[in-house]
């Protein structure tokens, strides 16, 4: 593995990156939002396990696919996209539910994010181009260790710091969303803009070219 100075300085990178807001943070507030705090800790372990197959294709060199064959890349961005708009239009054709219902719900709330958070981050190619190009940076080909080990093990890093930042957000929403609960007004306003996040997600996900 590489020396001390350069770890530390992967992790105070890493941990930057992390904590600066992004779709995975604005994605499972909106989840938090909609369904409660269960649901977006649910959506954020479901985010983290789905970042397993983006590591796993790092370690296995398959993320340079995307770099090769651009068509590729582009057909699962899309597929991403498309999927995040259909979770937030699905969203607004929920009915929402009364400050009672929301609790009796959030069971099935949170295994449906934790379900469809895996989908959303396995499709998201932009995870694979992350590890793709940050983690070879702290790569050392001369460790002891062979570079699919190392692709792992900083890989799995990643993905605590980022879920550690994940959580935090859920926490934020879930504050918020504790003083709004006894309002239904509040509830519909608060799914309806849940809703609006996740297809601007997929949008923003589907117009950029890169």
């Amino acid at each position: 593995m590489p020396d001390w100075n350069i770890l530390f300085a992967f992790l105070v990178t890493t941990s930057i990156f992390a904590f600066i807001p992004g779709p995975a943070m604005l994605y499972v507030a909106a989840r938090t939002m909609v369904a409660g705090r269960k649901a977006g800790m649910m959506a954020v372990l479901g985010v983290h396990l789905g970042s397993y197959a983006h590591i796993v294709a790092a370690a296995a060199g398959l993320s340079v696919l995307f770099h090769a064959v651009p068509v590729v890349y582009a057909l699962v961005k899309l597929a991403g996209a498309i999927y995040l708009i259909w979770l937030g239009i699905s969203l607004f054709r929920t009915k929402a539910a009364g400050s009672g219902d929301l609790q009796a719900e959030t069971p099935r709330s949170a295994r449906k994010a934790f379900a469809e958070s895996i989908v959303v981050e396995v499709l998201n190619p932009k995870t694979a181009i992350f590890f793709l190009a940050f983690l070879p940076q702290f790569i050392d080909s001369a460790a002891s260790l062979p570079v699919w080990v190392q692709f792992v093990v900083l890989g799995l890093a990643v993905s605590v710091i980022f879920t550690i930042a994940d959580v935090f957000a859920v926490a934020l929403a879930g504050l918020v969303m504790a003083r709004l609960n006894r309002s239904s007004t509040a509830q519909k306003l608060a799914q309806r803009a849940g809703g609006t996040i996740l297809v601007g997600l997929g949008a923003h996900l589907a117009l950029q070219r890169s």
